[in-house]
């Protein structure tokens, strides 16, 4: 049964952000089972919009959400002043991982005049406040590196996986390395999983490089080990393609699919599912910094791969790029929301409110 996410069911004064104003890069949507609430991460936040927040280098804002639709006031969860971290530049690409019982928070971080490298911070909520730990930045010395995110093996060891950079390289990789219990550090050397120019469906950047962004790995219900990731396509739309591993580990072979997921000028993407067991995938439309805004997409998971049901923010509609950039429409939308299952969490005993449901 439908599940229209409107205002009305919303505590507007506790969760004032609508979706279609929440400005985000690269998103990342964490459904903690503890808190029954969906956490996401920015490293600005609209100032405008909430004048008690002042702009400031080197923090972390999270948001907090019961239906994914309507969100918290950004909150600073991290401070770099308040913990000696010596980057202060990108914070790109927050996303949260839960390890052996902590809150784990991986991104990409620079300092003036330094190479782009992948670290994670932790704490003990959802809610921060996160500090810095270990020796350092996990990627290699040497290398510009980002969008690190958490591989968990089959034997339960973690790894991250990452991009080193075309900016570097040319053409760009998408890279792994195993990691120590503790995430502190490399536990190994860094494997090139495979480059840009492997993908099937893009082509080479507006400036000519070939670009790897945002992998993130997902194992099917038939054991399949997937990937996600993003480039350009050979028209400029930013996309996400998949891959799956035909040994089902992260050493690969990587097979590259030929069609991509989703290529209409969004990218940057990932998976989780909602409270009501929903698949979703996340990212980011119009690949346009002022104009970024999420996309969530409910999914449809076969034996082989993931595919689009359909989405669900409305965000797509001004935002939408690619082939469909000429089909934009720029005028104000009027619908609401509309999930095929509630999204919030309900425990066994409560029961969907009428008012909502279709």
């Amino acid at each position: 049964m439908a599940f229209v996410c409107s205002d009305s069911i919303a505590d507007l004064e506790k969760y004032p952000y609508h979706i279609r104003d929440v400005h985000i890069s690269d998103p990342f949507i964490y459904a903690d089972p503890v808190t029954k609430h969906y956490f996401t991460y920015v490293q600005f936040a609209d100032y405008g919009r909430f004048p008690e927040l002042k702009p400031e280098r080197g923090v972390f804002y999270v948001l907090e959400s019961e239906d994914l639709i309507h969100w918290t006031r950004p909150a600073v969860c991290f401070r770099r002043e308040e913990s000696g971290f010596e980057p202060d530049l990108d914070y790109w690409a927050p996303e949260l991982h839960f390890w052996q019982g902590r809150y784990y928070l991986f991104s990409t971080f620079r300092a003036e005049g330094t190479f782009r490298r992948c670290q994670c911070l932790r704490a003990d909520s959802p809610r921060g406040p996160f500090s810095p730990f270990g020796p350092g930045p996990v990627t290699p010395e040497g290398w510009q590196c980002l969008d690190g995110t958490l591989y968990t093996d089959r034997k339960g060891m973690p790894w991250m996986v990452f991009v080193h950079e075309w900016l570097q390289v040319g053409d760009g990789q998408i890279c792994a390395v195993p990691l120590t219990e503790d995430l502190s550090e490399a536990a190994g050397e860094p494997k090139i999983l495979f480059r840009a120019s492997d993908g099937l469906w893009n082509g080479k950047s507006r400036n000519g490089g070939y670009v790897t962004d945002g992998p993130f790995l997902y194992r099917l219900k038939s054991g399949r080990l997937i990937m996600l990731w993003s480039s350009f396509t050979d028209k400029g739309a930013y996309g996400i393609g998949l891959a799956h591993s035909a040994s089902g580990e992260i050493g690969g072979p990587w097979i590259q699919h030929e069609n991509p997921v989703y290529a209409m000028d969004g990218g940057h993407a990932m998976l989780f599912h909602t409270f009501s067991g929903q698949l979703m995938m996340a990212c980011h439309c119009p690949n346009d910094h002022p104009r970024k805004r999420i996309l969530l997409f409910e999914m449809e998971e076969t034996d082989t791969d993931v595919r689009v049901i359909n989405e669900v923010t409305g965000n797509w509609f001004a935002g939408v790029g690619g082939p469909g950039k000429d089909y934009a429409i720029c005028s104000g939308l009027k619908e609401v929301p509309v999930f095929s299952a509630d999204p919030r969490y309900r425990s066994r005993e409560e029961k969907p409110e009428d008012a909502a449901e279709e």
